[in-house]
């Protein structure tokens, strides 16, 4: 579903990603790990055609998409999902307007179909009945879970999810991990999720990607992850300070 080949990307004369590969198969889970600034929401941002890369390719469902213009790229960008970081709500917008914003533009349905799509959606995302509230009467983790619900209203092939237990309390956090599988499972949809948390990434995943010095060190199970005794992997998944000062 997703392949990429040899991705490289400056800002100025800094390299964050370098010779980037890696392939993703349909229905597969997938988490992207590593240190801030290493990288892992420029890579999200490339696999949905919002940067550039200097090299590489970036195949999406047996296409290039590194080669295409602005309205081919449309077309692709309908297979994905996209939840922000921090839920990227309109707060002048109703959660149903919210919701409904990306089925608007891409499908022509009646004000009544879109209302009861936006009812389901919100339902499975556990939050019926929230139609008419603002932005602003919500908790972040019912923020989060209203920009889940905008992602997968059209049901995407792809759904993507920057940091989204970011900010949140373990409890509330590990109810989004919950809707995350539930979503995988409900639209048998790939799943890349960039995270910092471990437990998240145990979790949500069928395979793990570390990246580390600009490309990807590690790409296995989270099993396998956690039990690495690889003195890199291990100082990231413990939280721990290198006492030597070693930069990853």
């Amino acid at each position: 579903m997703i392949e990429v080949r040899g991705l490289t990307k400056s800002f100025g004369s800094q390299k964050i990603l370098d010779q980037v590969s890696f392939q993703i198969d349909h229905g597969e889970s997938v988490v992207i790990i590593g240190r801030s600034g290493g990288g892992k929401s420029v890579l999200l941002k490339h696999l949905i055609g919002l940067l550039q890369p200097d090299a590489g390719q970036v195949i999406i469902d047996g296409e290039n998409i590194v080669a295409m213009d602005e309205r081919h790229l449309l077309r692709v960008r309908r297979k994905f999902g996209m939840v922000f970081q921090g839920a990227a709500l309109f707060d002048s917008m109703t959660v149903a307007e919210n919701v409904a914003f990306g089925l608007r533009r891409h499908e022509h349905l009646t004000e009544g179909e879109t209302a009861k799509r936006v009812a389901k959606t919100l339902e499975l995302v556990d939050l019926p009945g929230i139609e008419h509230k603002n932005p602003a009467e919500l908790s972040g983790g019912m923020r989060k879970r209203v920009g889940l619900a905008r992602a997968i209203i059209y049901e995407p092939q792809i759904v993507l999810y920057d940091e989204p237990t970011t900010g949140l309390d373990p409890i509330v956090s590990d109810s989004i991990d919950k809707l995350i599988m539930r979503v995988r499972d409900h639209l048998q949809a790939t799943s890349v999720v960039v995270t910092h948390d471990m437990r998240s990434a145990r979790r949500v995943g069928n395979h793990v990607m570390m990246l580390h010095d600009r490309r990807i060190y590690a790409n296995c199970t989270p099993e396998a992850l956690f039990d690495s005794p690889d003195p890199v992997i291990r100082q990231f998944v413990d939280g721990v300070a290198d006492p030597e000062g070693t930069q990853f």
